[in-house]
């Protein structure tokens, strides 16, 4: 069965930046498990996957714009010390929930001074390329109550993707 849209997917992955870090993996986990054209996973991956099969192993070099996008310098900003009142230190590399207009959203703390903290809502992986050594685990069709749900169920009734 090949890997296409409403199709669950289940993936075994090592995923490296251009220096051959290992930033993420499935090594010693489950295989990571998603519905295919659903936009679960990045879509330069996905499209990789696309007409694949059960068995497949391939190298992809996925470019920032198909994974996490560039780096946005507009989501970087200074706000006021005085808006983490309450936690005893604020260091860089910290994360938090911004409250926006828009919802909550994740930041990243890259600055402190007393005055300011400088944040940054980018994801951590924006802006650059990615490589993925992917095996194809196992492709089946979703059922109904997949695609109503949105995620994969597994033998226990969910599972986690």
């Amino acid at each position: 069965m090949q890997v296409k849209e409403n199709h669950v997917v289940q993936i075994d992955y090592t995923l490296t930046n251009n220096e051959g870090q290992v930033l993420d993996s499935s090594n010693g986990k489950q295989p990571l498990a998603y519905i295919h054209g659903h936009g679960q996973i990045i879509p330069g991956l996905e499209q990789a996957l696309e007409g694949k099969a059960a068995g497949d192993k391939l190298d992809v070099t996925i470019p920032a714009e198909q994974a996490y996008g560039e780096h946005r310098p507009d989501l970087v900003q200074q706000v006021p010390a005085s808006a983490f009142a309450g936690v005893e230190k604020v260091e860089p590399g910290m994360r938090f929930q911004a409250e926006t207009d828009q919802g909550p959203i994740p930041v990243t703390v890259t600055a402190v001074t007393d005055e300011a903290v400088t944040v940054d809502a980018n994801h951590e992986l924006a802006g650059q390329e990615l490589n993925f050594a992917v095996k194809i685990e196992a492709v089946r069709a979703a059922t109904e109550t997949e695609l109503d749900h949105g995620h994969v169920h597994g033998a226990d009734g969910h599972q986690q993707h």
